[in-house]
């Protein structure tokens, strides 16, 4: 998962981070999409922006205080095709101990049998991008604002997974 902030007031700079763990799983039915499901839990601890201060700075209080809330989740509650290998997936984020309803869009990348790699790369794979933008201070993360850092936040989550 990638988070980017982009400060438009001061025009700065724009970082990116990611989490270098997450966990979940997802279903999905080509035949019946109301039937797709996600859900994900991301250890907030885990950022990584490339650079130690700031990522220890992210974990504080004033961020994602991440010994009091120390997971992000999402739940996702419906999806809704709109394209052949798009559509929107809904559901509730949890971040900073605050859930709110977020919608996702989703892209699908590929899937299909890849019987040559050998497992656990190998198997009937599907892959997927999502995309969506929340403001943090929705989330109680408000340091820094109005001005200084910027409020809006791009996540991006890729995932991959083989078919049981």
């Amino acid at each position: 998962m990638s988070a980017n902030a982009h400060t438009p007031e001061l025009t700065i700079a724009q970082f990116t981070g990611r989490f270098d763990k997450i966990a979940g799983s997802y279903t999905f039915n080509a035949q019946n999409p109301g039937k797709d499901r996600v859900q994900i839990t991301i250890p907030a601890a885990r950022i990584n922006t490339g650079y130690v201060l700031r990522d220890v700075h992210l974990r504080s209080k004033e961020f994602f205080d991440v010994k009091k809330y120390p997971d992000i989740t999402f739940v996702s509650s419906k999806y809704v095709p709109n394209g052949k290998d798009t559509g929107d997936l809904y559901g509730n984020l949890t971040l900073h101990g605050i859930t709110k309803p977020v919608v996702f869009q989703v892209r699908e990348l590929g899937a299909g049998n890849v019987s040559y790699l050998p497992k656990p790369w190998g198997g009937y794979l599907s892959g997927f991008v999502a995309t969506t933008t929340i403001h943090r201070s929705d989330f109680g993360i408000d340091a820094y604002l109005p001005e200084g850092l910027s409020n809006a936040v791009s996540i991006k989550v890729e995932v991959e997974g083989v078919k049981k």
